[in-house]
């Protein structure tokens, strides 16, 4: 099959739909909007000016940036230009940031929208090119100011779909982010069957996830210009709520973090006894699941997904209630974010979906999950070493547990590195367990350790409304988990106490990645010290 590049799919709508809106931004509370023919001439003006600047061939251009409209411009303008995107996280310590610019050998540095880029900016080379973008400018050459008076390209520029076209960082949940390298022919082949086998077709997406993690760019920025369709962002947490119901999508990707706080605002207004008795009468149920759906701006959503990490099972269930049923997908930086997707009307909770066509997946003896297609990454960056432990005779080796049943649906049962080994020398697969337990509302952040102790403890960072409860309310919540959870798992597995800390686990103090997951061996090295006396303490202990 031949498949169309991004920017092939950029020249077609412009060409077929110029004056549609592509792109809409609120910036100070005020909707601004690109259409089509509006985005191709940023971008061509754009790329005109990077291909002016006559950096070698395949240079790597750097973007740091929140996601905006000029994010996804930036992008195309850095294919149209003949060169090499490196997206990077908008949360980055100054650290990280030189590593990986180092790392990339980026000639050039757009940045963006941004919280606390002066906490940032030390990690950029004092001799590095810079480029800000307008709404949002620092103290570098402005976007507008360099294209007002440069010559659009006027050609439609065709990329070689072998070409390099981006290396993402991944986000780091052990050690230093690697830099995983795709090529057009990958977003081209990805995208191109995932938006067929969903059948998207003039979609309206909400952008706020990171788009330099794959996800984001493969769902929405590259969705939305393979579907034609457009593409709403958030302006900033404070106006999230009120942004994703303006735009209303009829697509939406929320991580597990963002459902669970979606359900915490819902008991805020409307506590679970209350809502139990409205769903069992039948009108009402109906005007209070409509009300609900709108509120939170998902009322015309067709497929909305989770993913990145595990989402519990009891949280779906929840939603579907409401009549929001979740979709969840399964995928990873390395295989350009085309495995596994659960379709909106063949939905088997607890399950990540099937297969995607064109997609090969089987366990290994150890049941670890091996994918296999033609948009498998092309490696590591200056990684040989890493990239031939990760893809062997070319089956991309994941990392993740997993089983699939005689439907070919798949379930995610933990991480092959995640195991450790208690002090009875049995191994525990920590994320099942953690599954098990975050069913508690009061519970935010969990994380199952337990190393050379007799049984597992549950580290917990409580949720507001957990914050809110009287100390002899939690403990009697939480033991009552156990009791529940324990007889559920294996002799080995039933964990011993839960352990309440203080301290959030967050991106800043870097216990979190940057797309929400718990880093296990940051948590474990922050608390390992006082696993035994831990142990040694009451069913419930607060910290």
């Amino acid at each position: 099959m031949n498949y169309l590049s991004p920017l092939e799919m950029l020249y077609k709508w412009e060409q077929e739909k110029p004056n549609e809106i592509y792109l809409s931004q609120p910036i100070n509370g005020v909707w601004h909007n690109w259409t089509w023919k509006e985005v191709g001439e940023e971008v061509r003006k754009m790329a005109a000016y990077i291909k002016n600047q006559n950096f070698p061939k395949d240079s790597k251009i750097a973007l740091l940036s929140k996601n905006c409209a000029h994010w996804m411009m930036t992008d195309l303008a850095i294919m149209m230009s003949g060169h090499i995107s490196v997206p990077l996280y908008p949360n980055l310590n100054a650290e990280t940031l030189g590593k990986i610019l180092k790392h990339s050998q980026a000639n050039l540095l757009f940045v963006g929208k941004l919280d606390n880029y002066a906490d940032m900016k030390p990690g950029v080379p004092s001799d590095m090119n810079c480029i800000t973008f307008p709404f949002y400018s620092e103290d570098y050459p402005k976007w507008d100011d360099l294209t007002t008076d440069v010559e659009p390209i006027t050609e439609n520029v065709i990329r070689d779909s072998n070409e390099l076209a981006t290396i993402i960082y991944t986000s780091g949940t052990t050690g230093d982010p690697k830099g995983v390298m795709h090529k057009f022919y990958n977003f081209s082949f990805a995208t191109t069957n995932a938006v067929n086998s969903l059948h998207l077709e003039n979609e309206v997406f909400f952008s706020y996830l990171p788009l330099c993690h794959i996800a984001e760019r493969l769902l929405v920025q590259m969705g939305s210009m393979y579907s034609g369709g457009k593409v709403c962002f958030a302006e900033s947490l404070d106006t999230f709520a009120a942004n994703l119901s303006e735009a209303s999508p009829t697509v939406f990707l929320g991580v597990p973090r963002i459902w669970t706080k979606f359900q915490q605002g819902i008991l805020t207004k409307l506590p679970q006894k209350k809502l139990n008795i409205l769903l069992s009468i039948p009108l009402i149920s109906s005007l209070i699941k409509k009300k609900i759906q709108k509120g939170l701006g998902l009322s015309k959503a067709r497929n909305i997904f989770t993913g990145a990490a595990p989402t519990p099972v009891a949280l779906i269930n929840w939603f579907a209630r409401l009549g929001i049923n979740i979709q969840e997908a399964y995928a990873m930086t390395e295989n350009t974010c085309y495995s596994h997707v659960s379709y909106n009307d063949n939905i088997n909770v607890g399950s990540v979906g099937q297969a995607l066509p064109l997609c090969d997946v089987k366990l290994s003896s150890k049941n670890e999950i091996l994918i296999k297609h033609d948009a498998l990454m092309d490696g590591y960056y200056k990684d040989e070493e890493e990239t031939a432990k990760t893809i062997i005779d070319g089956w991309l080796h994941t990392g993740d547990e997993g089983v699939i049943d005689a439907d070919g649906f798949l379930k995610i049962t933990g991480r092959v590195k995640d195991l450790f080994k208690t002090s009875k020398g049995k191994y525990v697969a920590p994320s099942p367990i953690e599954m098990k337990l975050s069913a508690n509302k009061n519970i935010e952040q969990v994380c199952v350790v337990g190393t050379e102790l007799p049984q597992p403890i549950a580290i917990i960072v409580l949720s507001e409304r957990g914050k809110l409860k009287s100390q002899e309310d939690l403990i009697s919540s939480l033991t009552t988990t156990l009791e529940v959870v324990n007889p559920k798992l294996e002799g080995h597995e039933k964990v011993h106490n839960f352990i309440v800390v203080k301290e959030e686990w967050t991106v800043e103090n870097k216990l979190l990645t940057p797309t929400m997951k718990i880093k296990r061996n940051a948590i474990e090295k922050l608390y390992q010290a006082n696993y035994k006396g831990w142990y040694e303490g009451e069913r419930v202990v607060l910290v």
